[in-house]
């Protein structure tokens, strides 16, 4: 088999399991450590199986692989046009690779780029009032602009007015489901997420067809947060959900920003204690760019619009952190010559990707 037909093997055995009720990343990823991938766990024996994940997890697998058809799955998935970035794509994102038990597997419409590295969320309440939304769609409008894509959870209210402000910018968005991609909830904006594919992605880590279930959503904001380098919150009451967001952020070592509103509106009440209790207080899409380190100049964008990334560029910013790094040891993490790297550096500064820290030391820009 060709590396390209194992990698695909891989990943549908990966889809396989999330079939498998009772059996979630740990389990999988220990089945994966023991026997070697996916597709080898999927086939063991029944007593080995017991040896590693519990009798449940076990037990609930031996019922399902003896009805699911693993080609099938895939083929079903190619057919409403849903694609499977697994753990070990390329395409997976960054970021989220990082948190803790980042989910195997996103089903995807539309696209992932390496760009979305620079993403921010953008999160409050359903019940948004005025003020909220002009807040809401002016900072979603300046990220999109400068560069940053604009993660939020497509539900009704800041979600809805960040997607939409972000995509008539002419930027970026990625929308987090707790649903299914077959199951678009809610109703209203299906056409939304249907822009969204075409200019961004949604995503889920459920299969297509689950339905929206309560229990479903905070579990969603670990990935909305895991996909961002920072957290936003522009209106939110005090038991708004959208705070859950801003656990999972603090419990990854994402900064979180929030929009301080009038003492007395209870909309802005969780914004307001976010602030008192240590966020960072912005006001506008620059204060986010200033406070995390991010985006770009007008020029910087249309210097990366004229000249994209090759591979020289991504070999060079995948060995490169926020931490100062010595050209030399660029050099020899890349495997590249100091000829080659120092003309890559040279591009990559031009388009506001990485940082010259002085002394022969250069850093990636973004925290």
């Amino acid at each position: 088999m060709s590396e390209q037909e194992v990698l695909d093997a891989e990943r549908a055995y990966i889809v396989a399991f999330q079939h498998v009720p009772y059996l979630g990343p740990f389990a999988l990823g220990r089945l994966r450590e023991v026997f070697g991938s996916a597709e080898a766990a999927w086939a063991a024996d029944s007593r080995r199986l017991r040896g590693v994940i519990p009798e449940r997890a076990a037990t609930s697998l031996e019922s399902v692989r003896m009805e699911l058809d693993v080609n099938k799955v895939m083929a079903d998935l190619e057919r409403h046009g849903i694609g499977a970035v697994t753990i070990d794509d390329a395409a997976y994102p960054e970021l989220l690779r990082q948190i803790h038990l980042p989910p195997p597997v996103l089903f995807v419409r539309g696209t992932l780029l390496e760009t979305d590295r620079d993403a921010v969320a953008i999160v409050g309440t359903r019940q948004i009032s005025p003020y909220g939304r002009t807040v809401t769609g002016d900072i979603a409008t300046g990220l999109a602009q400068s560069g940053v894509t604009v993660v939020s959870g497509m539900a009704i209210g800041v979600d809805g007015v960040a997607h939409q402000a972000a995509l008539d910018a002419g930027g970026r968005t990625i929308a987090v489901l707790g649903s299914g991609l077959r199951q678009v909830y809610p109703a209203e904006h299906r056409r939304l997420a249907e822009r969204i594919a075409e200019q961004g992605a949604v995503i889920s880590d459920y299969l297509p067809d689950t339905k929206p279930d309560a229990r479903n959503f905070p579990a969603r904001n670990r990935i909305i947060s895991g996909l961002s380098r920072g957290v936003v919150v522009t209106e939110a009451p005090e038991k708004s959900g959208a705070l859950i967001t801003v656990d999972f952020a603090a419990d990854q070592g994402r900064d979180v920003c929030a929009v301080p509103g009038p003492i007395g509106a209870s909309k802005s009440a969780g914004c307001n204690r976010l602030i008192r209790d240590g966020a960072f207080l912005v006001r506008s899409a620059q204060d986010v760019l200033d406070d995390l380190g991010i985006g770009k100049t007008p020029e910087q964008l249309a210097v990366q619009q004229a000249l994209p990334l090759g591979e020289p560029e991504r070999i060079v910013l995948g060995v490169m952190s926020g931490e100062p790094r010595h050209i030399d040891d660029i050099c020899d993490a890349a495997n590249l010559p100091v000829f080659q790297v120092t003309s890559v550096l040279t591009m990559l500064e031009l388009q506001g990707l990485v940082k010259d820290a002085g002394a022969g030391h250069y850093v990636r820009k973004g925290r």
